[in-house]
């Protein structure tokens, strides 16, 4: 590199005379600027992946034949007996969430009233776009779904666990919520329980990027593209100026200080999308489960 410098200063002279002074950061710039635009503009701001990353686990249906009876079924205590199961699994309990449980009463009600028992209702909406209805934003989701008649909250739950599918939503170690509806209504002409189960890992427990970091990173690289201009524009002067010119010298100044404030900047902005693609990073794995 320094013999680089040694050849261009030649030339310089040679070119201009020896009375012409060009600061070091001239000769940089000419050797590395183009370079380093070049290299600094494929430097990219990372990107999330929470669309493509939402998993939602339904397992099928279970249809329960018991004979009815007189018992009342509440939701409190289906949560109660599943966060036991989970407990007896070494797993941690799992936190009742408003809107899931308004999702569970909205999927039983609506069950009932258009006399189908399945995760995707007539209307084609599924349980993750259920809960997201309900402001829900999920990277993983789950949902059991039960019919029949039962003695207790506790034959609810043991019958989920004797379903490999269903145990294993009520199991899954990546929930951290719920929301339940046990509703009895009449299904195709029989008194009957549905009882629904949701579980959810809410987006919000990932540590979202910066968002003011990100603004920061877009409004400097649009000031670097301003300098970026303003730096041809000067050296277009410069090589259109007659280098023995009074004014010459100071095209030379404010080209070093147009290149120095560049340099700078882009040094700065390339600091700000390290971190910010380390955090765009570390979200990333979080929503994957890693």
């Amino acid at each position: 590199m320094a013999k680089s410098k040694i050849i261009f200063l030649i030339l310089i002279i040679a070119a201009f005379g020896v009375g012409i002074y060009f600061k070091d950061d001239v000769i940089r710039l000419y050797n590395d600027f183009n370079k380093q635009v070049q290299d600094f503009k494929k430097t990219e701001v990372g990107s999330l992946i929470t669309e493509t990353a939402k998993e939602l686990i339904t397992p099928p249906p279970l249809l329960v034949n018991n004979k009815a009876g007189s018992v009342i079924l509440l939701k409190s205590k289906i949560i109660a007996e599943t966060n036991s199961q989970r407990e007896q699994n070494g797993l941690p309990s799992l936190k009742e969430n408003a809107e899931l449980d308004k999702a569970a009463s909205t999927k039983a009600n609506d069950m009932f009233q258009n006399q189908y028992f399945e995760h995707v209702s007539p209307a084609g909406v599924d349980a993750g776009k259920l809960i997201q209805s309900y402001g829900y934003d999920y990277i993983i989701a789950g949902e059991n779904l039960i019919l029949g008649n039962f003695s207790s909250e506790k034959e609810v739950v043991s019958d989920w666990m004797a379903s490999s599918g269903h145990r294993a939503n009520i199991l899954n170690n990546r929930y951290a919520e719920i929301g339940v509806a046990v509703v009895k209504g009449t299904y195709k002409g029989e008194s009957v329980w549905i009882g629904v189960q949701e579980f959810g890992l809410p987006l919000s427990s990932c540590p979202e990027p910066d968002a003011s970091l990100k603004a920061e990173i877009e409004s400097d690289k649009m000031q670097l593209n301003i300098l970026s201009s303003q730096i041809d524009e000067k050296r277009s002067e410069i090589n259109n100026a007659n280098p023995r010119a009074a004014y010459y010298s100071q095209l030379i100044d404010d080209y070093n200080q147009l290149v120095e404030s560049y340099n700078s900047l882009a040094e700065t902005v390339k600091t700000l999308i390290s971190h910010f693609n380390n955090q765009v990073n570390i979200f990333n794995q979080c929503v994957a489960g890693k």
